[in-house]
């Protein structure tokens, strides 16, 4: 039995997975950062840490295993029993226990459990499809400082006055065609709304008569159908369920298209079933009505197939 298999399917939706008699892997939400010296971007995400004193079965981890596996409820919890005793007998003789997509454990000097979290993973469903990127710095030139440094150089000097006396003496035909200019746009845009009217109504009558002839028409038409097509029955399955098997994300839909029609090539009842509030167009690989229908489903296609697929729980509209 994979026990981080298991582990890691639940830490999607919880925040606390007890293994009972060995530790509780936990989980926090970290929100989003900017490194300020590497100009990193960092998106949200769950930071998974580990707590040696909670042992106490909750029934959480058990259970999911016997409806998984389809085995009772005692029968999953001597399974459990029978893996930690494996882990701590490696512990005890110094190995690293490395659990896929959890992380590195391993005692310490003191007899105690250090739990080194693997980075490769990001268990908020919300961040899906986010990653981390660098970006270069934005430098800004500061121009205010650079036209004061001028104006101390070379002094500006406007004399307001003397530019309108001298203009309006010289030039007093220029007020007269300006004020012929205004008056010639007044009329022009009055005479192209009046236009305009008529037009829309010319069209407004004709389009009523047309179909004033075209309702004559069809109350005097009788139609005769000699030799009717037959009926043509079609099958379409409909895609429906809460659970879905989460295969990609995209920012263009074009891409999403061409992933759709790449899962229904393989077999797969591929479809896309919207768009996530990152803006990203998701592509599932099927949605399903049972959950653990879907849980075995998802297993299938990580083992055979897609490792990082993973299980979306969503109402559909």
């Amino acid at each position: 039995m994979q026990l981080e298999t298991y582990i890691s399917d639940l830490l999607y939706r919880y925040d606390c997975v007890i293994v009972p008699n060995f530790g509780a892997f936990l989980t926090h939400r970290i929100s989003a950062k900017l490194h300020e010296t590497t100009h990193s971007f960092y998106p949200p995400k769950k930071a998974l840490s580990f707590n040696e004193q909670l042992q106490t079965n909750d029934g959480l981890l058990a259970n999911y295993i016997a409806e998984v596996e389809k085995i009772p409820y005692i029968v999953a919890v001597e399974k459990i029993a029978k893996q930690v005793k494996s882990i701590k007998s490696y512990l005890i003789e110094g190995e690293t226990i490395e659990l896929n997509n959890i992380g590195d454990l391993l005692l310490n000097k003191e007899g105690n459990i250090n739990f080194e979290p693997s980075q490769h993973i990001n268990y908020l469903t919300d961040a899906f499809g986010l990653s981390q990127f660098t970006t270069t710095q934005v430098s800004r030139e500061v121009y205010k400082e650079s036209v004061e440094a001028v104006e101390k150089v070379i002094p500006i000097a406007i004399t307001p006055e003397k530019r309108v006396s001298t203009s309006s003496a010289s030039k007093p035909y220029f007020k007269y065609a300006a004020i012929g200019l205004i008056f010639l746009t007044i009329g022009g845009l009055i005479s192209s709304n009046y236009y305009g009217n008529q037009i829309d109504n010319h069209n407004q009558i004709a389009q009523e008569e047309a179909n004033e002839q075209l309702d004559a028409k069809l109350q005097e038409a009788t139609f005769v159908i000699n030799s009717p097509l037959p009926a043509a029955t079609l099958q379409v399955e409909k895609l429906i369920g809460n659970y879905h098997i989460v295969a990609g994300a995209f920012r263009v839909e074009a891409n999403s298209d061409k992933k759709v029609q790449q899962l229904k090539d393989k077999g797969f009842k591929a479809r896309k079933i919207g768009v996530n509030r990152y803006g990203l167009h998701e592509v599932v690989y099927s949605s399903h009505t049972d959950r653990v229908e879907a849980l075995n489903t998802l297993r299938t296609i990580k083992r055979t197939h897609n490792r990082d697929a993973w299980l979306l729980v969503k109402a559909l509209d």
